[in-house]
């Protein structure tokens, strides 16, 4: 077997038809989509059409909302913030947006960064965030730390 000699099974590749292009071809005239109809011709979409029935979108209630103005923020736990200041990635006395990103602790900024309370925090540490959860806050404060909200 050399690489000149590869080939694909017998079969593996289809040619494609072409259709509308002569009676001998087999799919000439109206290129098997039968005759005449919505669906004979081109451009027409009757995706979610039931036949006359109540489409099944129709038929179930509308329910809440999506708020446009609400803020998502990236979201970082004490637990993961102690762990990488054990590990060395972050400094204690500096904890800022640019130095989470840098430690990979969240991947994008989003519309700011939420501090919440999940795990504990032994370190005393200097945390700017644009949000905070009391708890967290509290937690914080108690391992003789200070959260600043940007």
């Amino acid at each position: 077997m050399k690489l000149n000699e590869l080939r694909d099974n017998e079969g593996a590749r289809k040619d494609r038809i072409r259709v509308g292009r002569g009676i001998s071809s087999g799919k000439g005239k109206t290129a098997g989509r039968g005759q005449k109809g919505q669906k004979s011709r081109s451009g027409v979409s009757i995706h979610g059409f039931q036949g006359g029935q109540m489409p099944i979108y129709r038929q179930l209630p509308k329910r809440g909302f999506k708020n446009h103005f609400a803020l998502e923020y990236a979201v970082v736990n004490l637990d993961s913030i102690q762990k990488a200041i054990d590990a060395g990635k972050l400094n204690a006395s500096d904890v800022n947006v640019d130095t989470l990103l840098a430690s990979r602790l969240i991947t994008k900024k989003l519309d700011g960064v939420r501090l919440l309370a999940r795990g504990a925090i032994t370190t005393a540490a200097t945390i700017s965030v644009n949000s905070a959860s009391k708890a967290a806050v509290a937690a914080v404060e108690k391992a003789g730390g200070k959260v600043n909200l940007i």
